[in-house]
């Protein structure tokens, strides 16, 4: 069987489809709406889950990151990123939208810095209303699940495809909050090609638009053997069709459905970076907005 090439290049990766410019636009004509916005990211994921476009795109608006699919991630990890961004000046919790975990440290986190804008609306003669926050975050990072959780309902709809969920949704949660649920948006371009890498291993990137086994080898950490570890798997677990061949496509959706489900143990796959160096990307990610209070 011909060997496959496991280099880390992912070319078919650069795409950016006209609803992710549809959303960008709708994002930025409705920021004006809002008080704060709720950054969702992957906890497996921290850095490469940040899309570089939203630190523009929401300019001084208050931020809270919610580190979302913690049960995935190594705990430990997550400790630290969380704590890299408090060195940052930027609020941050650990959640888990499936679970519930961490959804009183979010709200609280949402309404503390919404909390200057809506006392001034009130100190002006405005009448006293719920805090605005806007949920913004690269797809399938799990916006819908997070405000089903918040809500107590099933008030978005929700799957694993990513690019699911497009039109806007105001959700109220209790007295204090209102939601605004907006698309997820991609960047046209991936610089670093490992960061590309991690979202195809994580599901933010539609799986049929790259080489899946190729992926599959890479996650595996063996870039030399990774495709004979894909076999080896697949002979274990049974995918095998006529002749005793290995079929690679079953492996595949086996490593990548147990992976994405925590099921191969808690894995962070970035790094909490060194102030010192940092990359263009982690730098927009980690920028706290101007004029925070």
């Amino acid at each position: 069987m011909e060997e496959k090439d496991t280099q880390r290049e992912l070319p078919s990766l650069q795409w950016f489809p006209g609803h992710m410019k549809k959303a960008q636009r709708l994002i930025e004509e409705n920021l004006k709406l809002v008080d704060v916005v709720v950054e969702l990211r992957d906890a497996r994921i921290p850095a490469a889950s940040a899309n570089p476009m939203l630190a523009e795109i929401i300019q001084g608006k208050p931020r809270v990151i919610a580190l979302n699919k913690s049960d995935l991630a190594d705990p430990a990890a997550t400790k630290a990123w969380l704590a890299y961004f408090r060195a940052q000046g930027i609020r941050a919790v650990a959640i888990d939208a499936n679970k519930g975990k961490g959804m009183k440290q979010l709200t609280q986190a949402a309404e503390d810095l919404a909390r200057p804008k809506t006392e001034k609306f009130v100190k002006n003669g405005g009448r006293g209303r719920a805090a605005r926050c806007m949920i913004l975050g690269i797809p399938n990072v799990g916006k819908s699940s997070l405000i089903n959780r918040l809500a107590g309902a099933a008030r978005t709809k929700t799957a694993n495809t990513p690019g699911l969920t497009r039109a806007k949704q105001w959700v109220k949660i209790g007295a204090n909050l209102d939601l605004l649920d907006m698309p997820g948006i991609l960047w046209p371009k991936f610089e670093d090609m490992e960061v590309g890498l991690k979202l195809a291993f994580t599901g933010a990137i539609n799986d049929d638009i790259y080489d899946q086994e190729q992926v599959a080898s890479l996650l595996l950490e063996l870039p030399e053997k990774g495709w004979e570890l894909l076999e080896l798997i697949g002979r274990k677990r049974g995918c095998l069709v006529k002749g005793g061949v290995v079929d690679t496509e079953k492996a595949v959706r086996i490593v990548m459905t147990e992976f994405r489900a925590g099921k191969l143990g808690f894995v962070t796959l970035d790094e909490v970076p060194q102030a010192e160096s940092m990359s263009e990307h982690e730098e927009a990610a980690a920028k706290p907005a101007e004029g925070r209070p």
